[in-house]
């Protein structure tokens, strides 16, 4: 998290700018050790969530997800016992509902901007726990935090957000193709809540698997700068988590059938690491660097369109949360 300040105190505002995410996985649906979930994720150079929080005789809002935001206001005002009021102002916000942590990033960007304007000394993981996020990944709170690829261990017996068990940068030249679906939504709120519960009980060999892939393919392949190996075992992940996710999901790995079908044309193309974040709808598929990402881009926008879907080239983010106080 990288932070500027402009007079000193008192402080008259403050702007946060937070990274969208990936989450590109779990490692252990089956609980069997005693810890859940286990997620893989990544931070995104965009889209982005950009707030600006100032004191106000009322709370207001303007901007994007206006009434969103007078909620996660509200909660987080509670949450660090703030009676003044406040207005927020968003100039862009991560889409919503769609499988990139749009509301953990909302959540502590607000919470922060609160933190930093009234002088106190909250962690992003505090404000986090406040606020009421990580209930099952921590990896939202990491990307807000200092960006990069992630690994958390999962939830165990202790109330709190799961530990990050790896972090590391992710290749600058390597590029991610993003394929958004506006048109949908992953599942979220009590919908989520129900998938969950009603998902069939995840085998423990597969968990050995993906636990396996992770340690012994994804992570080397990317420290190595290896994109063969990390797209392989990204790929085989996504397909093992997808299938089992299919379930709640109409019987496919994928929310929009129509971005599930762009990305395989994109792995026909050269793309590799496909699959879907979180409950979707958005996808996304790797390349080694700018100019394979540029002729694939180019060869499927038209059909996107077509089909009703957005197509974007964003970059693995290595920064966290840009925070600014000031006027």
């Amino acid at each position: 998290m990288h932070e500027t300040h402009g007079r000193p105190d008192p402080v008259n505002g403050c702007s946060v700018s937070a990274p969208a995410r990936l989450h590109l996985g779990f490692l252990d649906l089956n609980g069997g050790l005693g810890r859940r979930y286990g997620s893989i994720g990544l931070a995104l150079d965009s889209p982005a969530t950009d707030v600006r929080v100032t004191r106000a005789e009322t709370n207001t809002a303007t901007g994007p997800e206006r009434e969103r935001v007078l909620t996660v206001l509200q909660r987080c005002r509670e949450a660090l016992s703030l009676p003044g009021a406040y207005r927020v102002e968003v100039a862009q916000a991560i889409p919503a509902h769609a499988g990139l942590g749009s509301g953990t990033q909302l959540a502590l960007a607000i919470g922060l901007a609160l933190a930093r304007l009234e002088g106190l000394t909250f962690s992003p993981q505090q404000i986090g726990d406040l606020a009421g996020r990580g209930a099952r990944s921590a990896i939202g709170m990491a990307a807000f935090e200092s960006g990069g690829f992630i690994v958390d261990g999962g939830r165990g017996a202790i109330d709190q957000p799961p530990p990050v068990l790896i972090q590391l940068p992710f290749p600058d030249a390597w590029r991610c193709l993003l394929v958004l679906d506006p048109r949908d939504q992953g599942a979220h709120g009590d919908r989520e809540t129900k998938a969950f519960a009603t998902l069939p009980p995840f085998p423990e060999a597969l968990a050995d698997r993906l636990c396996r892939l992770v340690l012994m393919q994804l992570v080397p392949g990317l420290i190595e700068g290896d994109i063969a190996a990390f797209g392989a075992a990204l790929t085989t992940i996504q397909g093992i988590v997808g299938g089992h996710f299919a379930a709640a999901q109409g019987g496919s790995p994928w929310t929009s059938p129509a971005v599930g079908d762009l990305l395989k044309r994109a792995a026909v193309l050269g793309a590799t690491g496909i699959g879907q974040t979180s409950w979707g709808p958005t996808g996304f598929g790797f390349t080694a660097d700018q100019d394979v990402a540029d002729r694939l881009y180019h060869s499927l926008v038209e059909d996107a369109k077509a089909m009703g879907l957005e197509i974007a080239i964003v970059r693995g983010r290595n920064t966290g949360a840009t925070v600014t106080t000031g006027d």
